[in-house]
């Protein structure tokens, strides 16, 4: 049976290219049945009916995938974020680093709009944490030509908050696609959203999945991870772990913590220990079947 990657969920259709055509697929009732739907990212095998209309039979096997954005079988997530018009919580940061880093995707930070602000403290705080980090301005040009040799070859997806410039860093790369632009509202402070669903693009040599911005309401629906699984979504603390006094050490307020003494002597940021520490804290107040896992 023919099989393709779906590049883009609308409407209750997914489009699968196959390598010829873009065919438009519906998927079967028993992907609801089994309480799972077909994801942009994922490789399905379809079916074509005596109308010609297209079904999504079955997914291959994903190697991994997410809540939101709801995407599958990444090679890398790409965090847009700016340090002006909007500012980006570094919270936001952090977590959407721990589900892709948990997830065994690699992940690169991109702080965009860096004629308006270079983001230092963003740049000091990834880059010491063990992230590839890059300034880019998708008005200036600077940091493209790096940008697209870090996502050479690979399947990213391109995520983070509204108005932080996805759509705008993806028409600096390929000006023909003429992706909408909105406006950051200077009230709010944050952006509308002009991505309105997950579509891949193609752009020669690499491929983009562009998604709709989150706010912080929106970080609050995705995936959460265990209080266990935690430690090992931060880099940064590998080197410290099981030195802790206590076997079962949560890195919290625990005497003896490694992690906690190598952040008092600044070779662990505080301000990724801060957020850490709240998602540690979400993390706790979670059972174990409300959590929605990437799998």
């Amino acid at each position: 049976m023919p099989q393709g990657r779906i590049i883009k969920a609308l409407s209750g259709f997914y489009y699968i290219d196959d390598g010829t055509r873009l065919v438009p697929c519906r998927a079967r009732g028993r992907f609801r049945k089994e309480g799972m739907s077909p994801l942009v990212g994922d490789i399905a095998v379809y079916s074509l009916d005596a109308q010609g209309a297209g079904r999504v039979d079955a997914l291959l096997p994903r190697k991994n995938s997410f809540v939101r954005p709801a995407v599958a079988n990444i090679d890398q997530m790409v965090v847009i974020a700016a340090n002006v018009n909007p500012v980006t919580d570094p919270f936001l940061i952090d977590r959407v680093l721990a589900i892709a880093v948990h997830a065994g995707c690699d992940v690169l930070l991109c702080i965009n709009k860096c004629d308006l602000d270079p983001g230092d403290r963003l740049y000091e705080i990834y880059s010491r944490s063990g992230f590839p980090v890059l300034r880019v301005s998708a008005q200036t040009g600077e940091g493209l030509d790096a940008l697209r040799r870090s996502v050479a070859g690979r399947l990213n997806a391109f995520t983070g908050n509204s108005g932080v410039g996805k759509s705008s860093i993806l028409n600096a790369l390929q000006p023909e696609l003429k992706l909408p632009v909105g406006e950051v509202s200077q009230k709010l402070g944050r952006g509308r959203h002009t991505t309105r669903h997950v579509e891949i693009f193609d752009l020669g040599g690499f491929s983009v999945a562009d998604t709709p911005g989150f706010s912080s309401f929106d970080l609050e629906q995705m995936a959460s991870l265990r209080a266990t699984e935690l430690p090992g979504a931060f880099p940064e603390f590998r080197p410290y772990l099981g030195q802790c006094r206590f076997r079962d050490c949560a890195h919290g307020k625990e005497p003896g913590c490694a992690v906690r003494e190598a952040v008092e002597r600044g070779e662990i940021c505080s301000s990724r220990y801060a957020g850490y520490l709240r998602l540690l804290e979400q993390a706790l107040s979670v059972k174990d079947w409300e959590l929605r896992e990437t799998k």
